[in-house]
């Protein structure tokens, strides 16, 4: 064993060896944007980085406990079948295990203090919020009833982009979310977007910028392809924060940048105002 020195009173003291095999995984925590090391408590009820604003990471049911005062699913069962791609049904299995859902969105209708809409909420712990086949039809289906019922939709965005195991039919899901969002909209509904990080690819491609308000969180990295790609394709390299959320507002993407913890009061504030309206 190693041995330190006490200066006060000059005596020798043995380290414990094993004690960095004692502290629990996860204790401690690196900001993914500032960098910032912080205690895992630390991060509160919103799980945001206390140095620069940055929101961690959460699963869609965690962020429906912070959001709402009610919430009833919507098509829960909905699942891909009899995947074909090598090892796919494995990973869906192992995502489906982790976060409580059978696909990368959560749908449902809610209640965010007393304004009453139709809310989904893409989940980044599931293969990484790609967005497959079942994860497109249940965001069309949202729409489809939102539509019906005459309801604002609220869609919080996470996703790496289409699903590569499911190829063309992933992709589909573009203009299929689109086309719902679409007569939503000739409908006279509000449409708003929280775009959270990641979102990327095909999300932002099409649905993910196709709202009437769109919010995101901050440091939140947007973008369709990836820095690095777009870098080797114009040979010049990228200005700093160029895929955050900062960037996008000053260029006219983002409509506000909200905290976390100022989210379910902003949505219900324009959710009332829009219905105000409408009557």
């Amino acid at each position: 064993m190693d041995l330190y020195e006490n200066k006060s009173s000059k005596e020798k003291i043995k380290r414990d060896a094993s004690v960095n095999d004692r502290i629990p995984d996860g204790l401690f925590l690196a900001c993914p944007y500032c960098g910032a090391q912080m205690y895992n408590k630390q991060l509160g009820e919103f799980r945001v980085c206390a140095n620069c604003g940055y929101g961690f990471r959460l699963q869609a049911r965690e962020r429906v406990s912070l959001l709402t005062d009610s919430f009833e699913e919507m098509d829960a069962d909905i699942q891909m079948t009899n995947p074909e791609f090598p090892g796919y049904a494995e990973k869906l299995a192992r995502a489906q295990s982790q976060t409580e859902l059978r696909e990368s969105v959560l749908t449902g209708v809610a209640v965010i203090e007393k304004a009453k809409l139709a809310l989904g909420i893409m989940d980044s712990y599931f293969m990484m919020g790609s967005l497959g086949t079942m994860t497109g039809e249940k965001i069309t289906r949202l729409f489809e009833y939102a539509t019906a019922q005459r309801l604002p939709v609220v869609l919080f965005t996470a996703s790496g982009g289409a699903r590569m195991q499911e190829g063309i039919q992933s992709l589909m899901q573009m203009a299929k979310v689109s086309a719902a969002v679409a007569q939503h909209q000739e409908a006279g509904l509000l449409y708003l977007v929280v775009l959270t990080d990641p979102t990327t690819g095909g999300v932002t491609a099409s649905f993910a910028m196709q709202g009437d308000i769109i919010l995101a969180e901050p440091h939140a990295l947007v973008g369709f392809a990836g820095a690095r790609v777009i870098e080797s394709t114009i040979h010049e390299k990228l200005p700093k924060d160029f895929q955050r959320v900062e960037t996008l507002l000053e260029n006219g993407f983002v409509d506000q940048i909200v905290p976390r913890e100022s989210l379910a009061p902003m949505i219900a504030k324009i959710v009332k105002l829009h219905t105000s309206l409408e009557e």
